[in-house]
């Protein structure tokens, strides 16, 4: 059974930064891509970043370019999301999935992000 658990969302101000981290289990993990996806208040998945198996390869939805950053630790089984220049659109929680951009079903149980002043 595939096994997502996030953490690290929190309260932060605009232009703060936040790392979240999900720790993966019940399938190869260094076998998977991984990505993060999110879900803002009234709003539908919205895929953010991916990052392949073996860590050569990162994309990143045009939103968060240049102020989020993926990265994994395949001897940890664990996947993060190191979110710098935090503005309120980025308010929403914060899913770790198993797969590539277009995946959805296999994911955690989420971690609220709050962006605000």
């Amino acid at each position: 059974e595939v096994q997502l658990v996030e953490r690290g969302g929190g309260f932060v101000q605009p232009g703060g930064s936040l790392r979240l981290s999900c720790t993966a289990s019940g399938f190869t993990f260094t076998a998977s891509a991984m990505s993060w996806v999110r879900q803002a208040p009234g709003k539908g998945l919205e895929w953010v970043s991916t990052i392949s198996a073996g860590s050569s390869g990162t994309i990143y939805a045009d939103a968060v370019k240049g102020r989020f950053t993926i990265d994994r630790d395949n001897a940890k089984n664990s996947v993060y999301l190191q979110m710098n220049s935090l503005n309120v659109d980025d308010t929403a929680v914060y899913y770790c999935v198993k797969g590539g951009r277009n995946s959805r079903t296999e994911r955690g149980q989420g971690t609220l992000v709050i962006v605000s002043s």
